[in-house]
């Protein structure tokens, strides 16, 4: 058993390579020799949001408070709310974070492929963040 006690990862500034707008970063747990996975809460202020990307092994996100927004590339612009649990399937080009008027926590749940979690790829445009 392994207990990682609250408070004793520092939270960080989501990067603004990755992110647009005031995002918080609280690990969780990462990847090891016994477990693939590695988790994030994470906090967006009103109208930030991740850059698109994908992920290796596909990501989980669960919606823990506020009002979100995320997309699958092709698809609409969806609202999403405490309680709700997004899969995007390993892959997956996408985006998410809070809505324009509203921050929003998520915790992000991704497994490791070649020692990789995400790819990172180009920031949002307003025009698709706004769903035009």
């Amino acid at each position: 058993m392994d207990i990682i006690r609250n408070g004793s990862r520092p939270s960080g500034k989501g990067p603004g390579e990755w992110f647009t707008g005031a995002v918080r970063v609280d690990p969780l747990f990462s990847a090891n020799a016994a477990r693939r996975g590695a988790a994030a809460s994470v906090t967006f202020e009103p109208g930030a949001r991740t850059a698109w990307h994908t992920h290796p092994r596909g990501q989980t996100v669960i919606v823990t408070a506020g009002l979100g927004l995320a997309q699958r590339e092709g698809g609409p612009v969806e609202e999403i709310r405490p309680g709700d649990v997004v899969w995007f399937e390993p892959g997956e080009k996408h985006w998410h974070g809070a809505g324009p008027t509203t921050a929003m926590t998520h915790i992000a749940i991704q497994e490791e492929q070649d020692g990789k979690v995400v790819e990172w790829l180009e920031h949002v445009s307003d025009e698709d963040y706004a769903g035009r």
